[in-house]
């Protein structure tokens, strides 16, 4: 005959172990489910991430005391408990996404009550636990870290391109607001228009002028008046 004493050993050990890999482990009340039930939620947290497990109480207070984890009030009553793993490829766990799959069972399954659980070290009473379940997912929240990342280099981006389709909404509405003292603003701005072309003549290079004829010398004066 086996060792009862030895099996108790081997139960809680591997209770402590499964409490220690896991990132956070929810406890619920599964009174009520039946067969059917219980290995349809099984599938559900098993996509979450989650590993639905029940053992004694006894056991399991003896191995969370051992943790200094303090869950005998969440130890009553037939319990079954989550364990939120990492995923089978590595990737990190999800606690969210567990509590969300027990959330959703429960809505259909009024036997299934979350009592309360565990989130690295920091003990969750049932409350805190369906509020885990509000929390967006992994994904959703790295995606929107991300955004948030690049928000304001995108703003940045949006204010530059905006800025010369403001610039012209701005003089046109200050050009309609203005109505007759906008007219007279335009006179001064024609008038130096007109100015430019003159400023523009006088700062040119003058042409040269024309060089005057050559003047007779006495020679040809004096030959003139001999001919005549």
């Amino acid at each position: 005959m086996d060792n009862p004493r030895g099996e108790k050993v081997a139960v809680v050990d591997e209770v402590k172990e499964r409490f220690r890999d896991a990132d956070a482990a929810l406890l619920t009340e599964y009174r009520g489910l039946n067969v059917a039930a219980m290995a349809e939620l099984r599938r559900a947290l098993r996509a979450a991430g989650g590993d639905y497990k029940i053992y004694k109480n006894t056991l399991v207070r003896r191995a969370t005391r051992d943790l200094d984890l303090e869950l005998d009030e969440l130890l009553v009553g037939p319990t079954a408990i989550a364990f939120v793993r990492p995923g089978p490829d590595g990737a990190p766990a999800d606690p969210a996404a567990v509590a969300k799959a027990l959330k959703e069972f429960s809505r259909t399954n009024e036997a299934l009550v979350v009592k309360g659980g565990v989130l690295g070290t920091k003990i969750l009473s049932a409350d805190e636990t369906r509020e885990l379940a509000e929390l967006p997912s992994r994904e959703v929240l790295l995606a929107q870290l991300a955004g948030a990342l690049q928000a304001p280099m995108v703003k940045m981006a949006q204010l530059l391109n905006a800025l010369p389709q403001k610039f012209a909404y701005a003089v046109q509405a200050l050009i309609d607001e203005g109505g007759a003292s906008g007219e007279a603003e335009a006179a001064p701005v024609a008038a130096e228009a007109a100015v430019e072309p003159a400023a523009a003549a006088e700062d040119a290079e003058p042409e040269p002028e024309p060089e005057p004829a050559a003047e007779q010398t006495e020679t040809e004066t004096e030959t003139e008046t001999q001919e005549s």
